[in-house]
């Protein structure tokens, strides 16, 4: 007895193709024979397939040449002009003769041609093949766009005052999402470590991400001049979240961190972000808890500053979500900030302690690695 065929795709799962063909008869053939694997919309000319197509762009088009109104060329040419449609993959309808159009098409930016008279099974065949061509290439371009919006994310060096050591570690995962980290030091000794999470993934955060370590960086270097205050800075990004129309709609959080080197001091204010670890030479490792209202929800929100005095050996871990919401081995429950805090502590004393405490965790995972991005950020202060 056969096998059950699969169930169809869903037709919102289904790559849409736009024909545009002005013979009703042909127009109805291919909706009917490609309708059965795409979604599928017709027009009967150029300029009615740009109005669709500027209204909701399809995967795919498939276009005669002469037509009425706006011919393909004339359509081709809209789109090409446009580099919001210029991507979307273009195969023309032409008679078998018609050399001359396929070489000016060519020229324009089609990407392939179906003859007059046509078989099914080839065409079906030809748009799978463009269509899986095209997917592989804006795949491979958004990885190499998110892997360069990355390491814009990232500092290309570290402070490095005397008497103190620091380590960074930034693993992205494919696209990823919004992790930030940047610092500054406006005068000698004294840093502001910027850390931070803008909600999403993929590109879309990392864009945001980008822009907002902009705004950041900018609101910074300006207000340095009339604070000293990491709450105040919060304050001051928090008006530009809600007032730039770039960024609207956008939430983060955010830890900002007024390191003192010379006085070993630490002030802080965190807009949501996950919790600080304090790890003590004394083996009294905490979680730094208090937080104040994500980035972007209320015009109003207040932020307060927070200190911390760091002793000889103590050391303090900065990180974001992908550390604490990794799941473990039976995926039942998340490591947690409980979780890691001992491991950060017996990582105290380790000559590369954020290697250390991924060594530690990986083994415990379902795939042996961290499922989502990894940032951290560790300053201790030298026993001696």
């Amino acid at each position: 007895m056969a096998a059950p065929s699969s169930p169809p795709e869903s037709s919102e799962t289904q790559p849409a193709l736009l024909i545009v063909e002005d013979e009703r008869a042909l127009r109805r053939l291919l909706e009917y024979q490609l309708g059965k694997h795409y979604q599928v919309r017709t027009a009967a000319h150029g300029e009615e397939a740009l109005d669709q197509i500027q209204a909701c762009p399809p995967d795919l088009i498939i276009s005669d040449i002469m037509m009425p109104r706006m011919d393909g060329f004339a359509l081709q040419e809209e789109l090409q002009a446009n580099k919001n449609t210029r991507v979307i993959p273009f195969i023309f309808l032409t008679a078998k003769s018609d050399d001359e159009s396929r070489l000016k098409g060519l020229r324009t930016g089609v990407d392939d041609y179906i003859t007059k008279p046509f078989d099914t099974e080839q065409l079906l065949s030809r748009i799978d093949r463009l269509m899986e061509r095209t997917q592989v290439f804006r795949t491979k371009l958004n990885a190499e766009i998110g892997q360069d919006f990355s390491e814009r994310l990232m500092p290309r060096s570290l402070p490095k005052p005397e008497g103190y050591r620091t380590f960074f570690v930034n693993q992205p995962r494919e696209q990823g999402g919004g992790d930030l980290f940047t610092w500054t030091e406006p005068e000698p000794g004294v840093f502001y470590l910027t850390l931070g999470d803008v909600m999403g993934k993929g590109l879309q955060a990392k864009f945001y991400a980008y822009t907002f370590l902009s705004y950041i960086r900018g609101t910074v270097h300006a207000m340095l001049e009339e604070t000293t205050s990491p709450s105040a800075l919060m304050k001051r990004v928090n008006d530009v979240l809600l007032s730039d129309e770039v960024v609207e709609e956008t939430f983060a959080s955010l830890l900002i961190v007024r390191w003192d080197a010379e006085a070993h001091t630490l002030t802080y204010t965190n807009a949501g972000h996950c919790h600080p670890l304090l790890l003590s030479s004394s083996n009294d490792a905490r979680i730094v808890e208090p937080s104040d209202l994500v980035l972007g929800l209320q015009p109003d929100a207040v932020f307060h500053d927070h200190s911390l005095q760091l002793e000889r050996g103590d050391a303090l871990l900065l990180y974001t979500d992908g550390l604490i919401e990794q799941s473990l081995q039976n995926r039942s429950r998340q490591i947690g900030e409980e979780g890691v805090l001992p491991i950060a502590a017996a990582a105290r004393t380790a000559s590369e302690p954020l290697s250390d405490i991924i060594q530690k965790i990986e083994p415990n995972t379902p795939n042996g690695t961290f499922d989502d991005d990894l940032l951290m950020f560790w300053l201790q202060r030298e026993k001696e």
